[in-house]
Protein backbone atom coordinates (compact mmCIF):
# COMPACT_ATOMS: atom_id res chain seq x y z
CA UNK A 1 0.00 0.00 0.00
CA UNK A 2 1.26 3.66 -0.59
CA UNK A 3 2.18 5.75 2.40
CA UNK A 4 0.44 8.66 2.71
CA UNK A 5 2.97 10.42 5.08
CA UNK A 6 5.41 10.02 2.48
CA UNK A 7 4.78 13.49 0.59
CA UNK A 8 5.39 12.12 -3.34
CA UNK A 9 2.40 9.96 -2.09
CA UNK A 10 0.24 12.68 -0.69
CA UNK A 11 0.92 14.72 -3.34
CA UNK A 12 -0.39 12.45 -5.95
CA UNK A 13 -3.47 11.98 -4.08
CA UNK A 14 -4.21 15.76 -4.12
CA UNK A 15 -3.16 15.41 -7.70
CA UNK A 16 -5.80 13.22 -8.21
CA UNK A 17 -8.57 15.40 -5.71
CA UNK A 18 -7.69 17.99 -7.92
CA UNK A 19 -9.10 16.41 -11.43
CA UNK A 20 -12.46 15.88 -9.76
CA UNK A 21 -14.92 18.82 -10.43
CA UNK A 22 -18.61 19.11 -8.93
CA UNK A 23 -19.90 17.24 -11.83
CA UNK A 24 -17.32 14.39 -11.93
CA UNK A 25 -19.82 11.20 -12.16
CA UNK A 26 -19.68 8.12 -9.71
CA UNK A 27 -19.05 5.01 -11.14
CA UNK A 28 -21.26 3.42 -7.88
CA UNK A 29 -23.11 4.76 -5.02
CA UNK A 30 -24.68 7.39 -3.77
CA UNK A 31 -22.95 10.59 -2.91
CA UNK A 32 -22.07 13.56 -5.73
CA UNK A 33 -18.61 14.53 -5.83
CA UNK A 34 -18.49 17.35 -2.96
CA UNK A 35 -20.51 14.75 -0.76
CA UNK A 36 -17.64 12.64 -1.14
CA UNK A 37 -15.39 15.04 0.08
CA UNK A 38 -17.35 15.53 2.98
CA UNK A 39 -16.85 12.07 3.87
CA UNK A 40 -13.04 11.49 3.41
CA UNK A 41 -12.86 14.82 5.46
CA UNK A 42 -15.14 12.81 8.45
CA UNK A 43 -11.60 10.78 8.63
CA UNK A 44 -9.73 13.68 9.36
CA UNK A 45 -11.70 15.58 11.38
CA UNK A 46 -12.00 12.58 14.03
CA UNK A 47 -7.99 13.27 14.08
CA UNK A 48 -7.70 16.93 14.13
CA UNK A 49 -11.18 18.25 15.50
CA UNK A 50 -13.40 17.65 18.34
CA UNK A 51 -16.93 17.65 16.62
CA UNK A 52 -17.54 13.53 16.21
CA UNK A 53 -19.03 12.15 19.51
CA UNK A 54 -16.11 8.72 20.71
CA UNK A 55 -17.76 5.60 20.92
CA UNK A 56 -19.03 4.74 24.02
CA UNK A 57 -16.75 1.59 25.92
CA UNK A 58 -19.36 -1.21 24.73
CA UNK A 59 -19.59 0.60 21.30
CA UNK A 60 -15.56 1.57 21.25
CA UNK A 61 -14.35 -2.31 21.96
CA UNK A 62 -16.97 -4.06 18.89
CA UNK A 63 -15.65 -1.83 16.57
CA UNK A 64 -11.87 -3.01 18.02
CA UNK A 65 -13.19 -6.77 17.62
CA UNK A 66 -14.82 -6.63 14.52
CA UNK A 67 -14.36 -3.70 12.05
CA UNK A 68 -10.89 -2.45 12.84
CA UNK A 69 -9.21 -4.85 10.80
CA UNK A 70 -11.15 -4.65 7.70
CA UNK A 71 -10.72 -0.12 8.21
CA UNK A 72 -6.87 -0.90 8.96
CA UNK A 73 -5.96 -3.48 6.73
CA UNK A 74 -4.66 -4.06 4.03
CA UNK A 75 -7.22 -5.51 2.13
CA UNK A 76 -9.25 -3.13 -0.14
CA UNK A 77 -12.71 -1.95 0.54
CA UNK A 78 -15.84 -3.65 -1.38
CA UNK A 79 -18.28 -1.56 -2.96
CA UNK A 80 -21.25 -0.54 -1.36
CA UNK A 81 -19.93 -1.36 2.25
CA UNK A 82 -22.21 -0.04 5.03
CA UNK A 83 -20.51 2.84 6.92
CA UNK A 84 -20.56 4.51 10.55
CA UNK A 85 -23.50 7.48 10.75
CA UNK A 86 -21.24 10.26 10.82
CA UNK A 87 -19.60 9.16 7.63
CA UNK A 88 -23.12 9.70 5.89
CA UNK A 89 -23.55 13.25 4.13
CA UNK A 90 -26.67 13.36 2.65
CA UNK A 91 -26.99 16.99 2.47
CA UNK A 92 -25.47 19.20 -0.24
CA UNK A 93 -21.95 20.04 0.30
CA UNK A 94 -19.91 22.90 -1.09
CA UNK A 95 -17.25 21.01 -3.29
CA UNK A 96 -14.27 23.97 -3.29
CA UNK A 97 -14.93 24.23 0.45
CA UNK A 98 -14.67 20.31 0.98
CA UNK A 99 -11.73 19.84 -1.69
CA UNK A 100 -9.55 22.94 0.49
CA UNK A 101 -10.26 21.11 3.89
CA UNK A 102 -9.19 17.71 1.88
CA UNK A 103 -5.94 18.97 0.37
CA UNK A 104 -5.38 20.52 3.65
CA UNK A 105 -6.11 17.52 6.42
CA UNK A 106 -3.55 15.45 3.67
CA UNK A 107 -0.99 18.19 3.93
CA UNK A 108 -1.00 18.47 7.69
CA UNK A 109 -0.97 14.59 7.95
CA UNK A 110 1.76 14.00 5.26
CA UNK A 111 4.13 17.08 7.27
CA UNK A 112 3.07 15.07 10.75
CA UNK A 113 4.29 12.13 9.54
CA UNK A 114 4.11 8.77 10.70
CA UNK A 115 5.80 9.68 14.33
CA UNK A 116 3.39 11.37 15.01
CA UNK A 117 1.02 8.65 14.58
CA UNK A 118 2.67 5.87 15.67
CA UNK A 119 0.73 4.63 18.96
CA UNK A 120 -1.77 7.39 18.66
CA UNK A 121 -5.40 6.92 19.63
CA UNK A 122 -7.72 7.00 16.95
CA UNK A 123 -11.18 7.95 17.49
CA UNK A 124 -12.83 4.16 17.36
CA UNK A 125 -10.26 1.81 17.32
CA UNK A 126 -7.73 2.16 20.19
CA UNK A 127 -3.99 2.96 19.92
CA UNK A 128 -3.15 2.35 15.75
CA UNK A 129 0.78 1.80 14.47
CA UNK A 130 1.62 4.45 11.64
CA UNK A 131 1.47 1.21 9.55
CA UNK A 132 -1.93 1.25 10.29
CA UNK A 133 -3.08 4.62 10.27
CA UNK A 134 -2.19 5.04 6.76
CA UNK A 135 -3.72 2.21 5.74
CA UNK A 136 -7.00 3.63 7.17
CA UNK A 137 -5.88 7.07 5.40
CA UNK A 138 -4.79 6.56 1.93
CA UNK A 139 -7.00 3.32 1.31
CA UNK A 140 -9.82 5.29 2.10
CA UNK A 141 -9.30 7.73 -0.12
CA UNK A 142 -7.96 5.97 -3.10
CA UNK A 143 -11.28 3.71 -2.86
CA UNK A 144 -13.51 6.74 -3.42
CA UNK A 145 -11.24 8.53 -5.32
CA UNK A 146 -11.66 5.53 -7.86
CA UNK A 147 -14.89 5.54 -6.92
CA UNK A 148 -15.23 8.60 -9.07
CA UNK A 149 -13.37 7.18 -11.80
CA UNK A 150 -9.89 9.08 -10.76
Amino acid sequence: MKNIFDKTTADEVINRINKLSPGTQRVWGKMNAAQMLAHCNVTYEMVYEDIHPKPNPILKLILKFFVKSGVVGEKPYKHGLPTASQFLIKEEKDFEKEKSRLINFINKTSELGESHFHNKESHSFGKLTSTEWNNMFYKHLDHHLTQFGI
